[in-house]
């Protein structure tokens, strides 16, 4: 297993900007095929920075009742280009994408081969979708599988290998991320009287955005979560944010971003509308002319933890680890979503850790990755018809 998580995390597939896509997607495909598989490489229309941009596809048994397996090679930037190195030390692998989730998709393609090897399929078979996009919202991946029909709405189950940290993610957040521009009139820091500044326009616009991210953290979900303080609505503003050309002149233009992820509980369009509305009625009142760009609008998804897949996953975890899971709604936004819309009930559970899946010092232990290759070929066997 270890080696070829290794020339994974060698191939920088940061996202964004999405450098080297289909190198990765040629690696995992090429390995696949040396372990007897017969992989699809399905090369995507450009999208946004996107190099390369494709999706392995592959299935394993014959059976007519489908389970996905479904993961992303794509990664967040790296805090140094070392992380591209992978080093082993003490049982575990150290690398930029180990946990989230290079090494997930490793243990899902070995449990899926386990599974056909010990003849534990029995009617199933196992569709591998793995994609190239998930870190900035699954639109050009995932989005194809929705749109060209490769998705089985009759399919009885998906599987994720996010970082679960040993609890299963049966639910996640809702996702609606903006790009806010302002635009002024630019001038020279000797005739300011003569320019339109953008950038106090985008803090006007921004002010009441902030004092609703604060607000939002007392609105609490019923779903489970890790802790208390998660509960709370989440509402990020400014995590990227840019203005004018150099020091001594007026900005012409300023523009931040917004990255909104929204309980259950809480409606795509209403969010939508609630946040659109604050930023034009607060431009209204500056006099600021504004753009809004919608970069990512992804509805929250969820499954019963009582459904008899959820039960199924439970059991094989338990069988393998020892000790019952615990079900927990994800902190952020999973590709679970794109299933669960259809109907299909879909989990994350993962070998690697959240807490530290993108930070400098990733990993994954080798060790549990076997364990969930085990958990994911139980899984397979558990389900029911």
């Amino acid at each position: 297993m270890r080696w070829l998580l290794r020339e994974l995390v060698a191939v920088d597939t940061a996202n964004p900007p999405g450098r080297q896509l289909g190198r990765c997607g040629r690696v995992l495909r090429d390995s696949m095929k040396r372990l007897g598989l017969s992989p699809d490489l399905i090369e995507l229309a450009p999208s946004r920075e996107l190099e390369d941009p494709c999706i392995v596809r592959c299935s394993v048994g014959d059976g007519p009742r489908t389970i996905y397996f479904h993961g992303h090679f794509d990664v967040v930037p790296a805090q140094d280009p070392a992380q591209f190195r992978p080093l082993r030390r003490n049982g575990r692998i150290t690398g930029r994408g180990t946990a989230d989730m290079k090494g997930g998709l490793v243990s899902m393609l070995y449990g899926a081969l386990a599974a056909r090897d010990l003849a534990l399929l029995e009617g199933h078979r196992i569709v591998l979708h793995l994609v190239c996009d998930e870190e900035t919202g699954s639109v050009a991946g995932s989005g194809h599988l929705r749109a060209a029909d490769l998705i089985d709405p009759e399919a009885v189950a998906m599987l994720t290998a996010e970082p679960t940290g040993g609890v299963i993610w049966h639910a996640c957040r809702g996702a609606i991320t903006l790009r806010v521009q302002t635009s002024g009139r630019e001038a020279h820091v000797g005739y300011v009287h003569q320019g339109i500044n953008a950038f106090e326009h985008m803090i006007r616009i921004a002010e009441p955005l902030t004092t609703l991210s604060h607000e939002l953290l007392n609105e609490r979900t019923s779903f489970p979560v890790e802790s208390s303080e998660a509960a709370g609505s989440m509402l990020v503003v400014g995590g990227q944010a840019g203005a004018g050309a150099g020091f001594n002149a007026m900005p012409g233009s300023a523009w931040f971003s917004i990255d909104r992820r929204f309980n259950p509980e809480e409606e795509l369009d209403q969010e939508l509308a609630r946040l659109t509305g604050m930023i034009n009625r607060a431009a209204d009142a500056a006099g600021a002319k504004v753009d809004i760009d919608v970069l990512q609008r992804q509805p929250s998804g969820s499954t019963e933890p009582t459904h008899p897949a959820a039960q199924a996953l439970a059991q094989s975890i338990d069988a393998v680890e020892g000790a019952a899971p615990r079900f927990q709604m994800c902190p952020g936004v999973l590709d679970t979503r794109w299933y669960s819309q259809l109907g299909i009930p879909a989990f994350a559970y993962g070998g690697g850790r959240l807490d530290i899946s993108h930070g400098p010092d990733e990993y994954i232990d080798e060790a549990a990755m076997r364990r969930c290759a085990a958990v994911y070929a139980l899984f397979a066997h558990q389900m029911p018809d």
